[in-house]
């Protein structure tokens, strides 16, 4: 058996700034720094996996220890010692460090320590610590120092999917670099070169699939072309990755969704139940269909959200979900958009994912069923009875206007009004005198100059007339509404017998 093959993820790893595809701004800045000497002491690079952090890091160490010059080169020969030896990484100089097996500050000790000696066969040291995001707070304290002011021939390359966990006192001592998923465009160009390479014939749908299902990662990209030649011998053709993806046809999941909006609970069931006996998986299907959610709804007439062409569907296919929009609102659109997101999570936790699915589907149909807000909201107007001979407005509001005669009057309605502090202060500090003819008589306990004209302002607006309100100088002793309910409380008898329970107890508030 031959153990000598290389998986292509490996075998066609960028080795210079020219091969390293999708980063086109990271590789012009780099490039510029290295010609112009800017080189920084410190650098970060983030993006998810497979998009070229850790390829970046050997490509700028080659850059900065290439024997074809006699300085930093943006153009590493990759073919002298030190080159050859990076990308072996074998090179006594270049340490690429693991932070998820070297998380503690001891193992960070060790580096800095190392890092004060000169370097034996380069210009520089340089440090690659791959997820960095893994080490342990004392292990990121320990690196502060040396990290903002390393020896001159130290260069520290740190790489992490997490960014937001990797702290902000070691982010400022950093350049930092944010990896881009690479487009579908590009990664279709660079599988289509590899298969040439290779010898592989890869057809342009089955290539559109990969790219798609790499969801911006070189790496995930080639390992699912690897399979793919693996599983066909060679001839990767469109039946065979959407067989390996265990995924629908785009095709089919247009068609599914039409009928899904047509109504037909039946019909959907039984085109649910041959999708899943064709072998799809599920949980990819839902997927499937929450993409087509997306760009059914960015298609449809309603929003005009520029163009689709970037859609992964077909021109035909494309013209088919034009005709589904002209019969689906965008309403319905995002309810099921909403069932689906909650579904999500459903269908991950579910022990039996056929039923899970069967059920969303009906939840989906009844749900797009429904009608919109706008038209129940329609529907109830039209449902109401009109009458003949409508009271005239003016009466009609003169029949809801209040009626204050007593001191308790007022309170309650203060009360219903909802007016809290109005009602604190009247029920607690004015002594009500005399109310008659739009008029009150009052002392106030505490003096607050704004109390008349709020209460006359509040008066006037409920009851229709205009109201006076007459602060006597001295009080009557006469007593507040809270004083009132407290001494009706006091000769309840239930409240007494309550009272005489218990040693010394005293009323201290009626609400």
């Amino acid at each position: 058996m031959d153990s000598s093959y290389t998986v292509l993820a490996r075998k066609y790893r960028s080795q210079d700034f020219k091969s390293l595809i999708g980063q086109d701004v990271l590789v012009k800045t780099l490039t510029t720094a290295i010609n112009t000497g800017r080189i920084a002491h410190a650098y970060i690079f983030t993006g998810i996996r497979g998009t070229g952090k850790t390829s970046t890091a050997r490509i700028l160490a080659k850059a900065l220890n290439c024997l074809s010059s006699d300085g930093p080169t943006a153009s590493p020969c990759g073919v002298c010692e030190n080159c050859r030896a990076i990308a072996a990484g074998q090179h006594i100089d270049v340490l690429e460090i693991d932070a998820a097996s070297h998380t503690g500050v001891d193992n960070m000790r060790d580096i800095l320590d190392a890092a004060q000696y000169r370097p034996t066969n380069g210009r520089y040291k340089v440090y690659i610590i791959d997820e960095v995001h893994m080490l342990s707070t004392s292990a990121f304290n320990a690196l502060l120092k040396t990290l903002e002011e390393p020896p001159a021939h130290v260069i520290f390359i740190l790489a992490t999917t997490e960014i937001r966990k990797v702290p902000v006192t070691i982010l400022s001592r950093c350049q930092r670099f944010d990896l881009v998923r690479v487009p579908v465009e590009t990664l279709k160009q660079h599988f289509a070169w590899i298969a040439g390479q290779e010898k592989i014939e890869l057809s342009d749908a089955a290539n559109e699939l990969l790219a798609r299902a790499a969801d911006g990662s070189v790496r995930d990209g080639l390992s699912l072309l690897d399979q793919a030649i693996a599983q066909t011998g060679g001839h990767v053709d469109e039946q065979a990755v959407l067989d390996m993806l265990k995924r629908a046809d785009r095709g089919v999941v247009v068609n599914f969704m039409e009928t899904l909006l047509s109504g037909d609970t039946s019909a959907a069931l039984s085109k649910a139940d041959e999708i899943y006996t064709n072998g799809a998986d599920l949980a990819m299907l839902l997927n499937d269909m929450m993409e087509w959610t997306h760009w059914a709804t960015r298609m449809h007439p309603a929003i005009h959200a520029g163009e689709v062409t970037n859609s992964p569907y077909t021109a035909d296919q494309r013209e088919q979900i034009k005709k589904i929009d002209a019969n689906v609102s965008l309403n319905t659109l995002s309810r099921i958009w909403q069932v689906m997101v909650a579904a999500v999570p459903e269908m991950q936790a579910s022990g039996n994912q056929k039923q899970c699915f069967d059920m969303l589907i009906v939840r989906l149909m009844h749900i797009a069923d429904m009608p919109s807000v706008t038209d129940i909201l329609k529907n109830q107007r039209s449902a109401q009875p009109q009458t003949k001979n409508p009271e005239p407005k003016e009466q009609t509001v003169q029949k809801s206007k209040l009626s204050v005669e007593t001191a308790n009057d007022l309170a309650t309605a203060l009360q219903s009004s909802k007016e809290i502090l109005l009602y604190s202060y009247y029920t607690s500090n004015i002594e009500v005198i005399e109310i008659s003819n739009n008029t009150i008589k009052y002392f106030d306990r505490r003096g607050d100059a704004d109390f008349a004209h709020k209460m006359a302002t509040w008066l006037n607006e409920k009851t229709g007339h205009i109201w006076t309100l007459e602060r006597i100088q001295e009080s009557q002793n006469t007593h507040t509404i809270t004083e009132q309910k407290k001494e009706e409380l006091e000769s309840d008898p239930m409240v007494a017998s309550a009272m005489d329970l218990f040693a010394d107890a005293e009323i201290v508030g009626v609400k």
